[in-house]
């Protein structure tokens, strides 16, 4: 019982440093989505100088932004959760429901061999469900939409006493 209530207190513990780290650097939408900011980046060394500033100051959206493609690639993906799901509840089912060998009518069944076999049908579930093709897509769109959104964003006035507190 004590076990559980310090499983609890730890995830407890970690949604709220998540909560304090993370999602107090979320910026309102109207800043995020803020038209008015938008302009092209007159040479690369603006751009650049952009893209490290904002990626700094939009961590927060950046991070939601990449979130959500990564449950849009899910919720696209019925394979790859199928998949996981099923390797997943396998595991767990065969640590719950059969942690000593069985007798099945002359054969005994350990856990070493509902592994393997879980691992023989899972296997290729999970390679037709692609899920490197998956990773990559999160990456690559969230990479073209962070930089690009990034460079294109003019940063505010709070970025030039930002500078001269680094200077100091």
């Amino acid at each position: 019982m004590s076990a559980a209530m310090d499983a609890m207190l730890r995830v407890s513990e970690t949604l709220k440093s998540f909560r304090e780290t993370r999602l107090s650097a979320l910026r309102p939408p109207s800043e995020f989505f803020d038209h008015h900011r938008l302009s092209r980046p007159a040479d690369m060394n603006q751009a650049t100088s952009r893209i490290s500033y904002n990626t700094r100051y939009f961590s927060g959206n950046y991070g939601l932004v990449v979130a959500s493609l990564g449950i849009y690639a899910l919720i696209t993906n019925l394979r790859l959760v199928f998949a996981l799901l099923f390797l997943v509840g396998g595991f767990a089912a065969i640590n719950r429901f059969a942690p000593e060998p069985m007798q099945v009518g002359e054969h005994v069944v350990t856990q070493k061999s509902l592994y393997t076999a879980l691992f023989v049908i899972g296997i290729p579930l999970l390679w037709f469900a692609s899920p490197l093709g998956t990773i990559f897509w999160i990456v690559g769109a969230s990479g073209i939409l962070i930089v690009g959104h990034a460079s294109l964003m003019e940063p505010g006035i709070e970025s030039e006493y930002a500078q001269v507190q680094d200077s100091v």
